[in-house]
């Protein structure tokens, strides 16, 4: 009777916890769970009880993980910021990545900016972006600048 207690438990824990996380993290086990609890309802040893816990999580984690795993799978989500990569500007304030100073203006619009290599950029220089870290823009010095 108490591995009876154990099986019920076991399982609204497990469903609780699916319940609170919404993540898909103990839905295999908590269906384990509950084909243990049947096997239980139908006087199976513990042993064998057990054993339809473990086989049944791992058959439908193994079956189910990789669709889950698609469904759920995270996606860069573009923003209007990913248009200023390769775009020109210049810069109003001279960027010094060690002194955690720069500004550049690209699409007429202020950034705070570091370059790609570490180099001293000074003001008044045409600049490329290359790339996006945070709210910063990484810049390298222009080809087309005459400076």
């Amino acid at each position: 009777m108490l591995i009876l207690f154990f099986w019920v438990f076991f399982t609204v824990v497990l469903i609780a916890i699916e319940a609170a996380t919404v993540q898909l993290v103990t839905v295999w086990f908590a269906l384990g769970s509950l084909s243990a609890l049947v096997a239980c309802l139908f006087n199976l040893a513990p042993g064998y009880q057990w054993l339809v816990f473990i086989s049944v999580s791992l058959i439908s984690l193994l079956t189910t993980r990789p669709l889950v795993k698609k469904f759920t799978k995270n996606k860069i989500q573009p923003t209007n910021a990913d248009r200023n990569i390769g775009a020109q500007g210049i810069v109003t304030e001279t960027i010094n990545n060690i002194a955690a100073l720069g500004q550049v203006s690209v699409n007429s619009m202020n950034w705070t900016a570091r370059s790609k290599d570490g180099e001293i950029i000074e003001e008044g220089t045409l600049i490329t972006v290359i790339a996006i870290e945070g709210a910063k823009l990484i810049v390298e010095r222009s080809n087309q600048d005459s400076n």
